[in-house]
């Protein structure tokens, strides 16, 4: 049996009867309590906390209030030690409400205002059915247990059998509870070991995130004095530049007339360069200028010569021309520079002496590698040295010295000149063409053609 004084329902423990009395001061103590009355439903009248069987007090005190709110409670009308448990507070209000007592009132006041809406909820059922029926859909809810309990038993309509289906009801629900708790229990503990786990992860990124923000705010330091560097950079560059408009201004004071030396000098500047343009056009046109007049005395040449040939009548050939187409029969001559306007003229020059006649450009448009074929079926070559490549008059001079051919270098590309050399070389031997220079043998042919 325990040593602490406790009711229980039908008698009591006396202070007398337990060893460590001293542990609860007199004001806890109680004497013998007398039996307990019993009530008779009178009328609408509700029961007192007192009233009700004594056994029904201990299920109304653990249900109708808490642990905390119930030591609060009897701190207003009893002293009891800070050490004192909970069974032994629980226990000692059970006790206390089997008669009428300061601690019965307090509680039943406490109640009757805590739960007053239930309470009359549940006055507007006149017979025991209905405050069944009240009593079952409260217990079936679960929300409003403690509150439909208290209104239940100190109901008028509350008969014996009703209170003992109440009491059988909420004892079951009290297991119930009990078996509820020991499972949240367990989840309990699943729950703080996942919010310990929580909490430790929670803690790491609070770290990780401290050190985050530790960086961003280093960064943004020196995000901050970069900005203010460039800021006072900035300012030195616009005062510069507003010293250097000041600078402008002051020239411009000082010369008024800037603005028209201004436009004079990109006048000047324009002119020069129309002036550089019409100097290169007056150079073309210069070099255009002489190819023509070029053209033009060659277009005389052609025309004198075409002029001294065209006179005889066609079927009556003169002694001139008669001599030089006996010696030219059938004799191949080859023409190797010479202007292109010209070529028609050549042609007809060794053509009228009975010759044949072939022209190759020297390099110039003509592929250099046919002038061999040329030279090999040529037998007088008259090379234009001033109208042929370097490397065409060195091919021409080896082929002709290496064959034997008889060769002739002109310096003009003219048609007389041409005709002279046609009509004088031919008669000259051939043995003695190769034994000078180019110029030596111009010299002489022209100097024989002059005579």
């Amino acid at each position: 049996m325990s040593t602490f004084p406790y009711h229980v329902a039908g008698g009591t423990f006396s202070a007398a009867q337990a060893p460590g009395n001293d542990t609860f001061p007199g004001s806890l103590r109680m004497g013998p309590l007398a039996e307990a009355p019993t009530f008779v439903a009178s009328g609408s009248r509700r029961r007192k906390l007192w009233e009700i069987p004594h056994k029904f007090h201990c299920p109304v005190i653990g249900v109708c209030f808490g642990v905390d709110e119930l030591r609060s409670l009897m701190a207003k009308v009893m002293y009891f030690p800070r050490e004192t448990t909970d069974f032994v507070l629980h226990t000692t209000a059970v006790g206390g409400c089997e008669t009428r007592s300061q601690l019965a009132e307090l509680l039943h006041k406490n109640m009757e205002k805590r739960f007053a809406m239930t309470i009359r909820r549940f006055a507007a059922s006149k017979d025991g059915e209905s405050l069944r029926r009240l009593w079952r859909e409260a217990a079936g809810a679960g929300t409003e247990i403690p509150g439909a309990l208290w209104a239940s038993w100190t109901h008028p309509a509350c008969d014996a059998q009703l209170e003992q289906e109440i009491y059988a009801d909420i004892h079951m629900i009290q297991h119930q509870i009990g078996s509820g708790a020991r499972a949240d229990l367990t989840t309990l503990k699943r729950l703080s070991a996942d919010n310990s786990q929580l909490r430790r992860e929670r803690d790491e990124a609070r770290r990780t995130l401290e050190i985050l923000r530790t960086e961003k705010t280093r960064e943004t330091q020196l995000l901050d004095r970069r900005m203010a560097e460039l800021r006072s950079e900035l300012a030195s560059k616009e005062a510069c530049a507003a010293n250097l408009m000041g600078q402008l201004d002051v020239l411009r004071q000082s010369l008024p007339d800037l603005k028209d030396r201004q436009a004079l000098a990109r006048r000047a500047s324009d002119a020069e360069a129309r002036a550089i343009a019409l100097a290169a056009r007056s150079a073309e046109l210069d070099d255009t200028l002489q190819r023509q007049r070029g053209l033009a005395r060659h277009a005389e040449e052609t025309i004198r010569h075409l002029r001294a040939t065209g006179d005889a009548p066609a079927g009556a050939p003169t002694p001139a021309a008669e001599a030089p187409a006996s010696r030219l029969s059938g004799k191949c001559i080859l023409c190797v520079g010479g202007r292109s306007g010209s070529v028609d003229a050549y042609r007809q020059i060794v053509e009228q002496r009975g010759g044949r006649f072939l022209h190759h450009d020297g390099g110039l448009e003509e592929n250099l590698h046919r002038i061999d074929a040329a030279l090999s079926a040529a037998d007088l070559v008259i090379c234009q040295a001033g109208c042929i490549s370097h490397n065409a008059y060195w091919r021409v001079k080896e082929q002709c010295k290496r064959s034997g051919k008889q060769c002739v270098f002109l310096k003009g590309p003219g048609v007389s000149s041409f005709g002279k050399v046609v009509s004088t070389v031919c008669l000259s031997p051939a043995s003695n063409t190769f034994d000078k220079t180019p110029e030596e043998v111009v010299d002489t042919q022209l100097t024989a053609i002059l005579n």
